[in-house]
């Protein structure tokens, strides 16, 4: 079978569901806009591509804008999907993340192949993210949100019309998309190598400091976690820097370690009129830092990104992690949290709630309740018998529903099939 994936930025969501694919002996190819000199990985066959002009034309419509991008990246696509064809290559099987525009004319290169999306998520006007969090309104003018976001969702209804299956990471993803095409979306994750991230004992990592030296975190320590792609308020990063002069004030020997670069996954930048250049993590760690003393301070590490090794490591020797989240798309990090055994606190918000269930696989707090976040973590860190507790049922329940070898790359597989047919 021929199978072409689809994804800005491969290998994505289909880490290992398109190398399993090669391995069964199936051709597999990636359309993909990254740069790269490397023609093959695991097995797929790589054609990049590149995008040209995505900003949009003067006299848009700002509620177009969003439009516009994608047409131009769907664009791109076609263009490459053509080259590709003109080298004989006919798929079976096209399975996309349609997120950013890139498969939207893919069937009219290759009408008669079989469309599986990625559904990610679906905007909402009310219920998910979108003026969640009222220090960072999304709309403009009044009533404008609902019709910016059925714009915004012009892209998912033109997949609509082509897509023969969907399949989404979660349960609350799913139900994010209209009925008539939620029929069509089967629930699978990406899937989380469970055999690889379990808990390590002797687990230790070495921090180097700003000052030149080291310092080596074991499980003896006392480590508060927190990690995101990038600090920003749709992560809940203001929130727990907004906890922290008090987190840190009651848990005195506590080490608190930020994995996260410095620029937006989901949300707006900071405003360059109001802020200048400065990030969201530096925007934040300046507003509480007066509160903390020096002492303290010295005890808060950002260690922006960290080697995948590293931050598996970091997991391990964690004793508290903390995962907060605007209800939006559910990050790879916090299962991989849960089968590394951590005993995690995070916000009661979709979709954490399909996988965090308060004092069985960690503790739920209200988003925007500093003290409950910090009595919370502070009652963990106390309490060793239920960290130890919690850490076990997360790592079971993540085990039972998202191993990748014994649940999700099966389904996904078995999801292949049932598109192909």
């Amino acid at each position: 079978m021929n199978i072409l994936f689809i994804h800005q930025n491969f290998p994505g969501q289909f880490k290992f569901l398109a190398p399993a694919l090669a391995s069964q002996g199936h051709r597999v190819v990636a359309l993909m806009m990254q740069k790269t000199t490397v023609r093959e990985w695991q097995g797929v066959q790589l054609w990049p591509y590149q995008v040209d002009g995505v900003q949009p034309p003067t006299g848009v419509h700002p509620w177009l804008s969003d439009l516009n991008t994608k047409v131009l990246r769907g664009q791109a696509c076609f263009r490459a999907a053509r080259e590709l064809q003109r080298t004989g290559f006919q798929p079976d099987v096209i399975v996309a993340h349609p997120g950013w525009g890139e498969s939207l004319f893919i069937k009219d290169v290759w009408p008669n192949a079989r469309l599986g999306i990625y559904c990610e998520f679906y905007y909402q006007a009310q219920g998910a993210d979108l003026n969640f969090d009222p220090e960072f309104p999304n709309g403009g003018d009044l009533g404008s949100d609902s019709a910016r976001i059925r714009l915004k969702n012009t892209n998912n209804q033109l997949h609509f019309e082509t897509a023969d299956l969907g399949i989404s990471p979660t349960q609350w993803q799913a139900s994010t998309f209209p009925a008539p095409f939620r029929e069509k979306i089967t629930v699978i994750h990406d899937g989380i190598d469970t055999t690889r991230l379990a808990p390590q004992a002797g687990a230790s990592l070495a921090l180097n400091k700003a000052n030149g030296t080291v310092h080596q975190l074991t499980r003896q320590d006392t480590v508060i976690t927190f990690v995101s792609r990038n600090l920003e308020p749709y992560r809940g990063y203001h929130v727990f820097m907004r906890a922290l002069p008090e987190l840190l004030r009651q848990a005195p020997h506590a080490h608190v370690v930020l994995v996260g670069a410095d620029g937006v996954s989901y949300g707006p930048p900071p405003d360059p009129r109001v802020h200048g250049k400065r990030s969201w993590r530096d925007i934040f760690a300046a507003e509480v830092k007066s509160a903390i003393p020096q002492e303290a301070w010295q005890r808060v590490h950002f260690v922006g990104k960290l080697p995948y090794a590293d931050y598996v490591t970091l997991m391990q020797v964690s004793t508290v992690h903390v995962y907060l989240s605007y209800p939006f798309v559910l990050s790879w990090s916090l299962l991989e949290a849960m089968s590394l055994g951590c005993a995690i606190v995070a916000s009661q918000t979709a979709p954490l709630r399909d996988v965090i269930r308060h004092d069985v696989t960690g503790r739920l707090v209200d988003f925007f309740d500093l003290q409950a976040l910090v009595n919370e973590v502070c009652h963990l860190l106390a309490d060793p018998s239920s960290r130890v507790r919690l850490g076990r049922e997360a790592r079971a329940f993540a085990q039972r529903h998202y191993d990748l070898k014994t649940v999700c790359l099966p389904a996904q597989l078995a999801w292949i099939d049932r598109l192909r047919a």
